[in-house]
């Protein structure tokens, strides 16, 4: 697990590292993710690479809020646990408002 800064491809924002010594794996505005791993959190065994678009949350008893992400390429979910500088309630509204 590596904690680094990247740009967005989805935002085009350059991105810094993650507050709490985590490997980020999100962007914390636009809150896409890319699809790095395959078969479990940090493999980065995928050959996909394509962007994975923030489809829903979801609340995991020990992990507290999580993003689910969906590829846009292969369909693949996974989900993300959030970081403390996320863009996470942004995102809880524009999901209220879709229904």
């Amino acid at each position: 697990m590596i904690n680094e800064q990247f740009n967005c491809e989805n935002c085009w924002k350059e991105i810094t590292k993650h507050p709490e010594g985590s490997a980020r794996n999100h962007c914390p505005y636009c809150l896409y993710s890319k699809h790095m791993d395959k078969d479990f959190p940090w493999d980065r065994a995928s050959t996909c690479h394509w962007l994975m678009k923030p489809i829903w949350i979801d609340n995991k008893k020990n992990k507290w809020w999580m993003i689910k992400h969906r590829c846009e390429k292969c369909g693949k979910e996974i989900l993300n646990k959030v970081a403390p500088d996320d863009n996470f309630i942004e995102f809880i509204q524009k999901i209220n408002k879709t229904f």
